[in-house]
C-alpha cells in the first residue's frame, strides 16, 4: 500500500494526467521520488500506444510527427520544458553566477529560451518524422522515456541541490539504499527488455539517454554548483531528443 500511495503521488506531481482524487503526505516522499521512472514507463507507454495508432490508421506523416513530438510534453504537463527554457536562459546568459541564479528563478522567458525551445522541438520532430516513417522499434519509446527519468532520480538522490531549489533538498529526505537499489533496477530492467526487444540497436538508444543525460547534467552542474528542479528537467529533455536522435540514425541507416 505504501508503493501504491507513494506511486499515485508520483504520477499526481509529475504528469498531468488525470487523477479520480488529489492524494498527498510528506512521510511518502522517497517513495514518491523512487517511484518516478514508474511514471516514467506510463509515459512512454501512452507515447508509444499513441505512435502505434497513429501510424496504424494511416494518418500523414507530418501530423503523425507533429503529435508524437508534443506527446511526451503534453502527457508531463510541459514540467520538464519548462525546466529546459528555464535553465537555457541562465545559462546560456554567460553572467556571473548570482545572475544566472537570478535569471533561473525568473518567471520571464528570454531570448535564449525561445531559441533552444525551437533548437529542440526542430530536432524532436526530425527524428520523430523519421521514427515514425520507419516504424520500427516503437517500444523504445518507452525505454527513452524510463531511463531519462531514472537519471533524473539518481541525480536527486546523489547530487548537491541549489539553494534557491524549492523541492530538491525535500525530495531527497529520508531515501534509503532500497529506494537507490530500485531506481538501479529499473534502469537496468529498461536496458535489458531493449536489448531484448531490438538487440544492439536498443543498447544504442539507452546508451544515448545516459549518456546525453549525463553530458547535459554535468555542464549545467558545473555551471551552477548544484541541480534544481529546472536543471533535472534540462538534462532530461535533453537525453529523451538524443535517445530520439539515436533511434532515427539507426532506422534511417
Amino acid at each position: 500500500m505504501r508503493c501504491l500511495k507513494g506511486f499515485y503521488m508520483s504520477l499526481g506531481m509529475f504528469s498531468a494526467i488525470p487523477l479520480p482524487y488529489h492524494f498527498w503526505n510528506e512521510k511518502y516522499l522517497p517513495v514518491m521520488v523512487a517511484g518516478f521512472p514508474l511514471v516514467g514507463g506510463v509515459i512512454g507507454g501512452l507515447w508509444w500506444l499513441a505512435a502505434w495508432g497513429l501510424i496504424a490508421l494511416g494518418i500523414p506523416l507530418m501530423l503523425t510527427a507533429a503529435a508524437l513530438t508534443l506527446s511526451p510534453f503534453l502527457i508531463a504537463g510541459f514540467i520538464h520544458l519548462d525546466g529546459f527554457m528555464d535553465t537555457s536562459d541562465a545559462h546560456l546568459s554567460r553572467r556571473p553566477l548570482k545572475e544566472r541564479l537570478r535569471i533561473l528563478k525568473d518567471p520571464l522567458v528570454g531570448t535564449f529560451a525561445v531559441v533552444m525551445l525551437a533548437v529542440l522541438l526542430l530536432f524532436q520532430f526530425a527524428a520523430m518524422y523519421i521514427v515514425a516513417e520507419n516504424g520500427g522499434y516503437l517500444a523504445l519509446l518507452v525505454t527513452i522515456s524510463v531511463l531519462a527519468r531514472c537519471c533524473s532520480t539518481l541525480a536527486i538522490f546523489g547530487l548537491k541541490h541549489l539553494s534557491i531549489s524549492n523541492y530538491g533538498p525535500l525530495l531527497a529526505q529520508g531515501v534509503s539504499v532500497s529506494h537507490k537499489v530500485f531506481v538501479f533496477v529499473a534502469a537496468a530492467g529498461a536496458i535489458a527488455l531493449s536489448f531484448v526487444y531490438a538487440g544492439i540497436p536498443g543498447l544504442i538508444v539507452a546508451a544515448a539517454v545516459v549518456l546525453g543525460y549525463c553530458a547535459a547534467m554535468s555542464r549545467v552542474y558545473r555551471s551552477f554548483g548544484g541541480v534544481s528542479g529546472d536543471l533535472l528537467g534540462y538534462s532530461q529533455v535533453i537525453s529523451e531528443v538524443c535517445g530520439l536522435i539515436a533511434l532515427a540514425l539507426i532506422q534511417g541507416w
